[in-house]
């Protein structure tokens, strides 16, 4: 009989904890602003276009100079995570980022800010347990250290066919 009471008061407590997380619902849904998915689609539309828009009539522009497309392509792809990282590292990267969306964040750029921003977080730290310790961390070991590689060894082997 104490055993039947108890369940009933327990089923009714997880009745009462129900009807007050939708009461909550309600009330929270009625100061949650409505995203707004159309304008926040044509706005990373427009950014991202404006972004690969440029980078073209930079390649474009290093093209007619004499670059190879391939070799061409390197540096605006380099000097996009550059800019990225530049900017992340002003501070400038996330007031761009929260106005201009998903059009920021998908190209290359938005790798780079998610490298260089946890980086930036901890580097009170130290250089190694703070810096490089979240750079590798958020990108992963593999992914940060094969780009770098790949950079380096991208410089050097366009250096030396210059040459």
């Amino acid at each position: 009989m104490v055993l039947q009471i108890s369940e009933e008061k327990n089923k009714e407590k997880e009745k009462q904890k129900k009807e007050i997380g939708k009461a909550y619902g309600k009330y929270a849904k009625q100061f949650t602003p409505r995203p707004k998915y159309f304008s926040n689609c044509v706005k990373a539309f427009i950014v991202g276009g404006l972004i690969c828009m440029a980078a073209l009539a930079v390649q474009n522009r290093l093209q007619a100079m004499g670059l190879s497309q391939k070799d061409a392509g390197a540096f605006v792809t380099i000097g996009l995570v550059a800019l990225a990282q530049l900017l992340t590292g002003l501070g400038v990267f996330d007031v761009i980022a929260k106005q201009a969306g998903a059009g920021v964040i998908v190209p290359i750029t938005g790798f780079a800010n998610s490298m260089v921003a946890p980086a930036i977080e901890y580097k009170k730290e130290g250089p190694v347990l703070g810096t490089g310790a979240k750079l590798f961390s958020v990108a992963g070991p593999v992914l940060v250290c094969g780009i770098s590689a790949a950079t380096v060894v991208g410089i050097i082997y366009w250096f030396i066919e210059k040459i």
